[in-house]
């Protein structure tokens, strides 16, 4: 377990991803931008409200304005971190060095997974004193704050495995990554589209009362998942919709996470794939 965290390849990834001083300036834009948006709304909010007063309502509108914009920053930056890891290294000539080290496939494609969202991770958390403008004025509680930073990292590692099994089996870094995009553009507005339809097809007078369909698309949608914990109704109306009530959440977290291991372990597998031909002979 040691050898898999810490090794040399992980350090050399570290130090070169963020020796560079580019790394914190866009942190730096990163959190001005998230921090002009905050002050923006209550701006707003206090500047056309007829009162002047910041009320707690309005500072759990502008947590899930946060949380979105967090959910679509690791949707967006993603697939673009990891659709490259390997097949950059492949491209470059340097995988067969790579794979003659003592180093594991297993400790390798973890490695440049790590690696790769570390950048992404150190955003998401960095935003977390941002956050506490919203406890200034009430209307969230801390588990709301640890719902969306843990369900955001959770994404993280489940997009980022796809990404690293996609470079692992394409060639090609663009067609990686162009790839890793599409499939998160699916999952995140596809299944939205697919999800507004099935409810549409299931509110006629002549429909069944139960429709499955809406249930099976919304748990694969990360952002109607995160909806879902700020608006219980929304949830309880897919249920009715759906006639299942198994928790849309527990069904999310199940799919993503066997989707996440199921990347990783066929990454591994094909890492070294004409290796263990050779060892079977």
């Amino acid at each position: 377990m040691k050898q898999l965290f810490i090794n040399p390849m992980l350090n050399k990834e570290f130090k070169l991803r963020f020796r560079s001083f580019k790394a914190f300036i866009g942190m730096l834009c990163y959190l001005i931008a998230v921090g002009i948006v905050v002050i923006g709304f209550i701006y707003m909010q206090t500047r056309f409200s007829n009162t002047g007063y910041f009320r707690p309502e309005e500072s759990r509108v502008m947590f899930m304005i946060l949380s979105f914009l967090q959910l679509a920053l690791v949707l967006f930056i993603t697939p673009g971190l990891t659709g490259g890891v390997i097949s950059g290294e492949r491209e470059k000539q340097t995988l067969s060095m790579l794979l003659t080290t003592e180093q594991s496939s297993l400790a390798i494609i973890v490695s440049k997974l790590v690696s790769s969202v570390s950048y992404l991770l150190l955003l998401v958390v960095s935003s977390l004193p941002l956050y506490s403008f919203v406890f200034l004025f009430g209307g969230v509680s801390p588990t709301d704050l640890l719902f969306v930073f843990g369900y955001c990292l959770f994404l993280v590692f489940a997009f980022g495995s796809v990404g690293v099994f996609y470079s692992t089996i394409i060639r090609k870094t663009i067609v990686s990554m162009v790839t890793s995009y599409a499939t998160v553009l699916f999952l995140a507005g596809g299944t939205l589209f697919l999800f507004m339809l099935s409810m549409a097809i299931g509110s006629g007078h002549y429909q069944s009362q139960t429709n499955p369909a809406s249930y099976l698309i919304a748990m694969f949608n990360p952002g109607i998942v995160m909806m879902g914990h700020f608006e219980p109704m929304a949830i309880e109306e897919i249920y009715n919709r759906s006639g299942i009530s198994f928790p849309l959440w527990a069904s999310f977290l199940i799919i993503y996470s066997v989707l996440a291991v199921v990347s990783l372990s066929l990454s591994i597998m094909k890492l070294r794939p004409s290796m263990k031909v050779k060892s079977a002979k």
